[in-house]
């Protein structure tokens, strides 16, 4: 008798034990992801002039419980093997609602110096440019905000000889940055 209630609240604890679980792995919450639909290079009108990037990037919130606190988000674009930063631009603070999508456009400017070598490739044929995204972020799950989550994403862009990304796909969505990605396929 003894060991049937030994055996019977061994189960309750385990089957106690895989709901706990369940409920965990069904609640928690997924990383958004990002994705640039467009890209136009621009030339400046002289030497001396910045050229401008023109992006949009979409911003999917995946989770049907968690909304999204986002930090600033730094975008870099880089061109070449040593991946020099092109231009750059920050996108602001602000929270982003369940199942909710945002598509940010904006212009990052260029530099002088460092636009001089993407553009000449871009006239020569088709040229490759990354885009480096940092920020970080928190979830707000039934009204408790999670710690602080750190995201550092990468894309490679291929663009056509009229300066604008080449529309092979849609979307081009960044990825997890690792050393693999960081490779160039086209030689400059």
């Amino acid at each position: 008798m003894v060991e049937s209630k030994g055996l019977c609240l061994t189960q309750t604890i385990g089957i106690l034990g895989l709901t706990i679980l369940f409920i965990w792995l069904s609640l928690r919450p997924k990383s958004p992801s990002y994705s640039i639909l467009s890209i136009s290079i621009e030339q400046p009108s002289n030497s001396n002039q910045n050229g401008s990037i023109l992006y949009s990037l979409e911003i999917k919130n995946q989770n049907k419980d968690s909304s999204i606190y986002y930090d600033d988000t730094i975008l870099s674009f880089l061109y070449g093997q040593d991946e020099k930063e092109v231009g750059e631009t920050t996108i602001g603070s602000f929270h982003q609602g369940t199942s909710n999508t945002r598509e940010q456009s904006s212009t990052a400017n260029a530099r002088p110096r460092q636009i001089k070598p993407l553009l000449n490739a871009i006239s020569n044929a088709t040229a490759e440019l990354k885009v480096d995204l940092i920020t970080r972020y928190r979830y707000k799950t039934w009204g408790i905000k999670s710690k602080f989550h750190g995201l550092h994403l990468r894309g490679i862009l291929p663009i056509d000889s009229d300066g604008k990304l080449s529309r092979k796909k849609k979307k081009y969505p960044l990825t997890h940055y690792s050393k693999k990605l960081g490779k160039s396929k086209i030689r400059h």
